[in-house]
């Protein structure tokens, strides 16, 4: 019966709603947590989607089925209509009597994520990519530095100028953009953000936002504002605007190239590379006009013209994929900035914890509910535990005298387990810092001194022993006057100030 989809259809529409809500009342910390609970918040936005369509088609009613299940159920007996659906219910039942019954409440619950309920997002991303955190364009990467004419850079540098289409900044020339090869490369690049963007952000409406950079190119294409693309008088302003690497700095429009003085630019201008590219500059400068030289036809022209419009739309494209995408660009920079200083073996290591982070919390959880059916340690005495998380030997115990407690109250209380870390800790770094922030100096004096007011007293009884031993230096100089009598230099110097001498 229609009215029992219907009926259906509102139903899951309901569960779809509360599966969302039980998602988004928790925030994870993990990106990789955060980003699978987006995707799957999303999966059922669209399943609820789908059953609104179908639920919509429904009350249209083209066909007229419900309304005359309507009428046949408001003017005939109803219990007939009843008892046909039962003869349905048990007839199927007969036919399929062990089918199980399914639990329409735990479909849309989240569960907890494991070797049977993987996550969504695991094969989504690369293992450069950290779920989302950072761009893979290695790909990218090797097809530029296939193109012909380009600059071999590396893929730091690439990063910085891969959305920089301009000749000068790291784009190639105007009359390379027009190839097969240039053409692939920005579909593969503009491909590969749009996919990034659409994994990272799933529940924000990106079509409208492409839609929206459509019609701002469109009216750009129509103006000839594109940047790289102007015509006419707009691609001289962008011309004059250019801003060159030194104020010495010339630009040659033809060779869509800087050169570094007045002289070096006059020389070049001699050369074939330079006539070449001047005739066909002014080719395309006249095409806006009327048919090209040489006997180029309008429609050659407007091939032409419609091939450069496909590069333009999907450099700009990627212009603003770039700019909309500049966090995840500068994390991008800063971690590959760091890996080059780490070994293979340190990247796997990296890679592995990222992969565990979140699945080693989850099996914590696991083994704190299977607890009681686990064999637990015995340990009695409390014995520290060795690397493998038994308790050690008590023969070792007894030998390095762990059963003995130091505390130190220069170290902030810290109680020091065995002679041997009592005696090793007076030469560690943090009980020499605290001596010193009492004033004391000469540390290897306090050895076996725990007691801040001991150490204190100690420290006032050398300070005084010292006062008292230190020889005054005007002591140690005997002087002798006219008269033959002799005495220190400071009775001397004050007599023979007051003139007595």
């Amino acid at each position: 019966m229609l009215l029992e989809d219907q009926r259906f259809i509102h139903e899951d529409l309901e569960r779809l709603e509360q599966g969302i809500s039980d998602r988004m009342g928790d925030e994870p910390k993990h990106i990789r947590d955060r980003l699978n609970r987006d995707h799957e918040v999303s999966q059922l936005l669209d399943q609820i989607q789908r059953q609104s369509a179908e639920l919509l088609s429904l009350y249209e009613d083209k066909t007229g089925q419900r309304s005359r299940e309507i009428l046949q159920i408001s003017t005939g007996d109803p219990f007939d209509e009843f008892y046909r659906q039962v003869t349905r219910i048990k007839e199927h039942h007969a036919r399929y009597p062990n089918e199980q019954a399914e639990n329409p409440e735990q479909w849309y619950r989240p569960r907890k994520h494991g070797d049977d309920n993987p996550y969504v997002v695991d094969s989504m991303f690369s293992g450069e990519e950290a779920f989302g955190r950072f761009f893979d364009l290695h790909a990218c990467h090797d097809t530029y530095l296939n193109l012909p004419n380009v600059k071999r850079l590396g893929y730091m540098q690439y990063i910085d100028i891969f959305d920089k289409f301009q000749p000068g900044q790291g784009g190639v020339k105007r009359a390379d953009k027009l190839t097969d090869q240039y053409f692939k490369y920005l579909g593969e690049l503009m491909e590969y953000l749009e996919s990034f963007m659409r994994r990272t952000r799933p529940l924000e409406n990106l079509d409208n936002l492409f839609d929206s950079w459509q019609h701002e190119f469109d009216a750009a294409w129509e103006k000839g504002e594109v940047p790289g693309w102007e015509e006419g008088a707009a691609a001289k302003s962008q011309a004059a605007e250019r801003t060159l690497s030194s104020p010495d700095a010339v630009w040659c429009d033809a060779c869509e190239k800087e050169f570094k003085n007045q002289n070096v630019y006059k020389a070049h201008l001699t050369g074939r590379k330079h006539i070449k590219a001047a005739e066909h500059l002014a080719q395309r400068e006249s095409n806006g006009s009327g048919a090209g030289q040489n006997g180029e036809s309008a429609t050659a022209i407007s091939a032409r013209r419609l091939k450069e419009r496909a590069v333009a739309e999907r450099e700009f494209r990627i212009r603003k994929l770039a700019g909309a995408m500049n966090v995840e660009r500068d994390d991008t920079r800063v971690n590959v900035e760091r890996r080059q200083g780490m070994t293979e073996r340190e990247r796997q290591q990296e890679l592995e914890n990222l992969y565990n982070l979140t699945s080693g919390q989850d099996k914590e959880a696991e083994e704190g509910d299977k607890e009681e059916g686990e064999d637990k340690i015995y340990n009695p005495l409390k014995l520290p535990l060795a690397w493998d998380g038994k308790p050690i030997p008590f023969w070792l115990y007894r030998l390095h005298g762990l059963g003995q407690e130091f505390p130190c109250e220069i170290c902030g209380n810290f109680v020091y387990r065995g002679r041997r870390a009592f005696d090793k800790h007076f030469n560690e770094t943090n009980h020499i810092t605290n001596l010193k922030r009492l004033g004391i100096t000469n540390t290897y004096l306090f050895r076996d001194i725990t007691s801040i007011e001991e150490a204190v007293r100690l420290w006032e009884k050398i300070q005084r022993e010292e006062s008292k031993n230190q020889i005054d230096d005007g002591a140690m100089v005997q002087m002798e006057d006219a008269e033959g009598n002799v005495m220190p230099e400071k009775v001397y110097l004050d007599l023979q100030k007051q003139g007595l001498l």
